[in-house]
C-alpha cells in the first residue's frame, strides 16, 4: 500500500517507537486496494502515512472532539460520490473534499509520502482497510475498493493542506447492502498473525497514564530485524474505539536510515488514553516487500489484558 496531542477530554495517544534500544516519540494523527506494491490481508471479509507538516496534531478539530467523528471541521467536508455499494462487488470508491463555498479542494501535501490516507472500517471492526487514493484535476478522489461483506463501514480521509499546520480526519458511514452477519469483537489477545508472521503484546492500557506497549515481530520463531520502510517508517498503528470509532492514527519520531532507529523485532508504544474502554490496534508493518496488518483487542481499566 501506497499517517497531536488531541486535548484533554479528547482522546488522547500518545506513542514512542523503539527499535531495540532507540526509540521515538510519536504523534497521534487522525487513519480499500490499488497499490503499486502487494499488500497481504489478514482480516475478516476484507483484503488487505513522514514527510510534510508531520500527518497529525489536532486535526482542527474542536477541542475535546476525538478525530474522526465528525464529515465536517475545520473548514472542509468530506463528500462521498459513490453510492449503492455492494459486497463482494467492486467498485471504483469516489469521493471529495470541499471547501466552505463547496468547492473541491486541490491544494494537498504530502504527509508520510502520500497526499491522502484512506481508511476502512465495518462498524463492528471486523474489517479494516487502509489505501491510498489518487486525485484528478478536479479534486475528485479515486481508488477501486471491494467490500468483502455487508453492513455500515467508517471511511476516514486522512489529509493535510499546503501551508497548513495541521491535518484533518474526515469520517463518514458508508452503507454496504448484501447479507449483514455481525461479527463479535475477538476477546483480548497477546498475540496475534499475519501470514506466518506473529506479533507478541506485551504491556496494558491504563486509563489516565502512560501506558508501554511492547508488539514483537517474529516468523516462525525467528525475530525479525529488518523490517523494511513503509511510507517513511518501519511501523504504523491505528486505534479504534469500540462504539463510536474514534480514531487515531499513529506513527514514530524516528526514520529509517537515521542511524538510531532499528528495523525491528521490538515497537515499543507509550500510549495515554484518558477513559477505560475497549480499542482495536492495528499495526502495519512490512517485509519480504509485502504490508501486513496485526490485529489486537485491547481494555483499558477494566479486565482485560
Amino acid at each position: 500500500m501506497n499517517t497531536a496531542a488531541v486535548r484533554l477530554g479528547g482522546l488522547v495517544l500518545v506513542v514512542v517507537v523503539a527499535f531495540g534500544a532507540a526509540y521515538g516519540i510519536g504523534k497521534v494523527v487522525g487513519p480499500v486496494a490499488a497499490e503499486s506494491e502487494p499488500v497481504a490481508a489478514e482480516h475478516e471479509g476484507m483484503g488487505a502515512a513522514q514527510e510534510g507538516g508531520g500527518h497529525g496534531d489536532s486535526h482542527g478539530a474542536a477541542p475535546g472532539v476525538p478525530k474522526g467523528l465528525q464529515v465536517s471541521e475545520g473548514g472542509v467536508t468530506l463528500d462521498v460520490l459513490s453510492h449503492g455499494l455492494t459486497a463482494g462487488r467492486q467498485a471504483e470508491f469516489a469521493f471529495r473534499v470541499l471547501d466552505e463555498d463547496g468547492h473541491a479542494v486541490t491544494d494537498f501535501q504530502p504527509t508520510h509520502d502520500k497526499l491522502m490516507h484512506l481508511i476502512v472500517a465495518r462498524r463492528d471492526l471486523s474489517g479494516f482497510r487502509h489505501v491510498h487514493p489518487e486525485m484528478a484535476a478536479d479534486g475528485t478522489w479515486r481508488v477501486p475498493l471491494t467490500f468483502g461483506s455487508a453492513g455500515d463501514f467508517r471511511v476516514f480521509a486522512d489529509f493535510q493542506r499546503k501551508g497548513a499546520d495541521e491535518g484533518h480526519t474526515l469520517g463518514i458511514d458508508v452503507p454496504v447492502a448484501g447479507a449483514y452477519a455481525p461479527v463479535p469483537l475477538p476477546p483480548p489477545a497477546l498475540t496475534a498473525t499475519a501470514g506466518e508472521y506473529r506479533v507478541t503484546l506485551s504491556g496494558k492500557l491504563t486509563p489516565g497514564t502512560t501506558s508501554k506497549l511492547t508488539l514483537s515481530v517474529d516468523r516462525g520463531g525467528v525475530p525479525v530485524t529488518d523490517l523494511q520502510p513503509y511510507l517513511a517508517a518501519y511501523g504504523h498503528l491505528i486505534a479504534l474505539r469500540q462504539g463510536d470509532l474514534a480514531y487515531l492514527h499513529v506513527h514514530p519520531d524516528g526514520e529509517p536510515g537515521d542511524g538510531t532507529t532499528k528495523p525491528g523485532p521490538n515497537i515499543v508504544f507509550y500510549a495515554e488514553v484518558p477513559t477505560a474502554g475497549t480499542y482495536r490496534l492495528y499495526l502495519d508493518f512490512k517485509h519480504g516487500d509485502v504490508v501486513r496488518t496485526a490485529e489486537f483487542t485491547t481494555v483499558a481499566g477494566g479486565h482485560g489484558h
